[in-house]
């Protein structure tokens, strides 16, 4: 759908019914590479980005804002640098969850958590549950996922409650992914310049836009959102038809 030039970014959004956007942040480490810094910085830097982002989503009116923090595949990146985002996180949800749930922010994960410590599964569980009723931006943060992963884990549900072969839809696949109830994102967007869509939201993006920006996520900022949701709406989108 495309509109004119004139109408501000809230407005295009509006128009385009843009509803939900999921993020692959990319580029954290490249960007703190690129300025002789450790690479807990450029993760650091990530997190105000994603902040500023979610601000962006609540004030042009996107519902649902779905990030890509940690995948199953970063598991076998250096120790300290996974006991560093483990810890991240833990101190981000608790020095900014009053600020969120202040801000109407609905946090909720993604992900298999069962292999996160107990102190970290607790921090997350009580975001999810402090912010369960807010009715702002939805953040999804996906976190130990990795799509393939999800879609195993979905069959392996399906039949464990014995569903006839012959009653299975892909409906039936949709309510047992982690995203249930959520919807599809209309856009992707990925940072860092990478043209791949790394084991992420395989089923749920299946006719998502793609839009990928050589910005690395910490540079991601209001003129970067807005060129995406500019091209989004330059898009014919057919849903394979």
């Amino acid at each position: 759908m495309q509109t004119t030039e004139k109408l501000s970014v809230k407005d295009i959004v509006k128009n385009c019914n843009l509803k939900h956007i999921a993020i692959i942040m990319d580029g954290n480490r490249r960007w703190a590479k690129e300025k002789l810094l450790p690479s807990a910085i450029g993760h650091q830097k990530g997190v105000e980005s994603l902040k500023n982002t979610m601000r962006l989503f609540d004030e042009y009116g996107i519902k649902y804002l779905t990030v890509y923090a940690f995948s199953t595949e970063n598991w076998n990146r250096k120790k300290e640098e996974v006991e560093f985002l483990m810890n991240l996180l833990a101190k981000t949800l608790c020095n900014e969850l009053d600020e969120m749930h202040k801000e109407n922010v609905k946090i909720c994960f993604l992900g298999d958590l069962t292999k996160l410590n107990k102190k970290l599964v607790e921090i997350i569980q009580n975001a999810q549950e402090k912010t369960k009723n807010n009715t702002g931006v939805n953040l999804n943060i996906a976190f130990n996922y990795g799509s393939r992963d999800e879609i195993t884990n979905a069959v392996k549900a399906i039949v464990k409650e014995g569903i006839p072969f012959e009653d299975i839809t892909e409906e039936t696949v949709s309510k047992h992914l982690y995203t249930k109830n959520i919807p599809d994102p209309d856009l992707l967007i990925r940072t860092g310049g990478e043209k791949r869509i790394s084991n992420y939201l395989l089923w749920q993006a299946a006719y998502s836009e793609i839009y990928v920006t050589d910005a690395f996520w910490p540079d991601f900022d209001r003129e970067q959102l807005d060129k995406a949701i500019i091209d989004f709406d330059k898009r014919n989108r057919r849903f394979g038809k």
